[in-house]
């Protein structure tokens, strides 16, 4: 029996491509990729999902792209509290995370499974449980949740995919 029930994903460097663009304002903007989004659709169904990220001032950005357009929970989590996070809101053991940084290591450390982008710097490699040939922004969600469903739950059945919910699905005349 499974017991994988959490997926907990950081955002910057790993749905984004780990930039900061600034103007003389501020942060302005983030890359996301396009792909991530239908991929985690699907492993929706299987998992609880939830994103978290240390990016104080581009969080409104963050908000945006996590919160309001793809409708999944968000929070605002220090790197260096991320471990007492988890484990307060989830069980450590039942838990997936994926992340890219210096810190993320020792939350791979705590968790059931992890998993690092390819972008990811070299101690978070060395300690994940899978990595990823894609990069932040550039499909490396969708590569890691499809290794989830093939992992821990069953491959994707190409020949039965029927949409239900993703960026591709909207009502006629909604965009």
């Amino acid at each position: 029996m499974n017991k994988m029930k959490n997926f907990i994903i950081d955002v910057d460097g790993v749905l984004t491509d780990g930039q900061f663009h600034y103007s003389a304002e501020g942060k302005i903007m983030k890359v996301f990729g396009p792909d991530d989004a239908d991929a985690l659709a699907l492993l929706k169904e299987k998992m609880y999902i939830h994103m978290i990220s240390g990016d104080k001032r581009g969080f409104p950005i963050t908000k945006k792209r996590v919160a309001e357009d793809m409708k999944f929970p968000l929070n605002l989590v220090s790197t260096f509290e991320r471990i007492e996070w988890i484990k307060n809101k989830f069980n450590p053991s039942e838990t997936i995370y994926i992340g890219d940084g210096i810190y993320d290591a020792l939350v791979f450390k705590e968790v059931g499974y992890s998993i690092a982008v390819a972008n990811a710097c070299d101690i978070a490699k060395k300690y994940a449980d899978f990595v990823t040939v894609r990069k932040g922004a550039e499909g490396a969600v969708a590569e890691a949740a499809l290794h989830i469903m093939d992992k821990f739950f069953e491959p994707i059945d190409l020949n039965n995919l029927k949409p239900k919910h993703g960026s591709g699905v909207w009502k006629s005349g909604k965009q």
